[in-house]
């Protein structure tokens, strides 16, 4: 049994776990180690901290599927949507700019849902606050250490983070990588952005009927969502959720700036635009300094591999597009890359 280490638990890592575990059965042992508090990555849904209103949505807010992707990633949209993951979007969502046969859904549950759903059918092992620091080759094995806990041994390991901290990582990775990879992980940009999540008590109104609206005319904020009532999940009790995505220029702008310094513009713009909303009970603000790929890896659809024997690949969406499709297509990449190299690892174990 070969034991398979993939470092982040967002959508393309908990896909490949699924995949592999959908495959190879019992053949290989999934561990999963992410350094959030939390799986789901970009895919992130918190929750107010006395659970009185419901959670939001801070990183992805709904999925687009276009016709092509539609047809090619069938399979993932029927499961999610039979088991209730995804639900068609039935709010009103102004200034969304709605391409020919393109269809939107949202995650009553929440978006990190779908993470979830791929993660629980993997059987992985998952564990989190799990910060990988360094890879080093041993033999036939990687030795990969992290913060604040003892190193582990692994048959392959698959990278999903973003390249930045891939390519920060200790060890052998930087003398096992050619002039070409590491000038081609280089070269990925990403976005930056702010996130600001409020909560109400359950009695709060509010005087507009949108479920969420893309902003234009402000240097600050491009998104606003009532949460709840975008992903229709309203429920006795809770109070509603509002959530705040900057603009990009506004998030590059800012991007060394400590959050708790941000928050307090991002609220000053928000009163601006909605001069009537009522007083929240709690706020959390996210900063997402990789929040979607501007220029992806070049030539490397899908994953990297980075060593065949052992297996060490990196993938995610700089390797394809940040949406979900993008992360779809990273892990059916990711999946064939490494078993592949994890067929060519067992023929070679196996005896004569």
């Amino acid at each position: 049994m070969s034991r398979v280490l993939i470092v982040g638990a967002g959508l393309t890592g908990s896909l490949c776990a699924c995949l592999l575990r959908r495959e190879l059965q019992n053949k290989v042992q999934i561990v999963v180690w992410d350094k959030a508090r939390g799986a789901g990555g970009r895919m992130s849904t918190s929750r107010p901290p006395d659970a009185s209103s419901h959670s939001a949505d801070l990183g992805a807010q709904y999925i687009t599927a276009t016709p092509a992707y539609a047809c090619s990633h069938h399979s993932f949209y029927t499961e999610l949507l039979s088991a209730g993951i995804l639900h068609p979007v039935d709010c009103q969502i102004e200034g969304l700019q709605q391409k020919d046969g393109s269809k939107n859904y949202v995650t009553p549950r929440g978006i990190s849902s779908v993470v979830k759903h791929f993660l629980s059918d993997s059987g992985a092992d998952l564990f989190l606050e799990h910060h990988v620091t360094g890879l080093y080759q041993r033999g036939a094995s990687w030795e990969v250490r992290r913060k604040a806990g003892d190193s582990e041994l692994f048959d392959a390991v698959v990278l999903t983070i973003p390249v930045p901290q891939i390519l920060e990582l200790q060890g052998d990775l930087g003398n096992l990588m050619s002039a070409q990879q590491k000038q081609k992980l280089e070269g990925v940009r990403y976005s930056s952005r702010f996130a600001l999540a409020l909560f109400f008590s359950p009695d709060a109104v509010f005087s507009f009927s949108w479920g969420a609206k893309y902003v234009t005319d402000n240097p600050c904020i491009r998104y606003i969502a009532v949460d709840n009532r975008k992903r229709s999940a309203d429920s006795p009790g809770l109070g509603p959720s509002l959530v705040i995505h900057t603009s990009v220029p506004f998030g590059l702008e800012h991007l060394e700036r400590d959050k708790e310094d941000i928050q307090p513009i991002i609220l000053q713009e928000l009163h601006s635009l909605l001069p009537d909303l009522p007083q929240p009970i709690s706020i959390k603000c996210q900063k997402w300094r990789y929040s979607q790929v501007l220029t992806s890896v070049s030539d490397c659809p899908g994953h990297m591999t980075l060593l065949p024997q052992p297996p060490l690949i990196c993938g995610g969406d700089a390797f394809s597009h940040s949406n979900f499709d993008g992360c779809v297509d990273s892990a059916l990449s990711l999946f064939g890359a490494l078993k592949t190299s994890l067929d060519v690892q067992n023929t070679r174990a196996s005896p004569v």
